[in-house]
């Protein structure tokens, strides 16, 4: 049995390994659990309602945290934040959803529709997408000149006869 060939991009790498996709799994994987875990601790563990403050605080740090994977691994590059961030969020929506249909009410205490999650993380990535991409416009402009330098007073005295 022969095995076929993974297709390639330019940049030589498999669809597979590529970096953004990658990040986006694995912050989409843990903000789900993240998510899970909260759930699950809220709804099916009546031991620990008495500590339901430190409980949230806990999982919204997480959350929080785990939300920043994309954005400081991909600081530098807009793009794969962006592609990456959503992809993540995206898995997380999805699980959000499904999470909808086991625990009845979710969507009401929470007040939020998964569409508005979406939307939510949607203008979170990309934010923190248009602000590294200005910051590094910035960057560059301070660095190098705007404009163009002149030409020397011998050459520009010259004319072709």
């Amino acid at each position: 049995m022969t095995e076929l060939p993974i297709k390639q991009d330019n940049s030589g790498e498999s669809p597979a390994s590529h970096p953004a996709l990658r990040t986006g799994l694995y912050t989409g994987a843990l903000l789900v659990v993240v998510m899970l875990g909260a759930l699950v601790g809220a709804n099916r563990i009546p031991a620990l309602e008495r500590y339901a403050l430190e409980r949230d605080a806990i999982s919204y740090t997480l959350f929080v945290l785990l939300m920043l994977i994309p954005i400081v691994r991909f600081w530098n590059r807009p793009l794969k934040m962006f592609v990456s961030g959503m992809i993540g969020w995206t898995l997380f929506v999805v699980a959000y959803d499904v999470a909808g249909m086991v625990f009845q009410n979710l969507f009401e205490s929470i007040r939020h529709t998964p569409f508005m999650a979406f939307c939510e993380g949607a203008v979170v990535y990309g934010v923190c997408s248009v602000v590294s991409w200005v910051g590094a416009m910035v960057i560059h402009a301070r660095r190098h000149p705007i404009a163009p330098g002149r030409k020397a007073a011998n050459q520009a005295a010259r004319h072709v006869r």
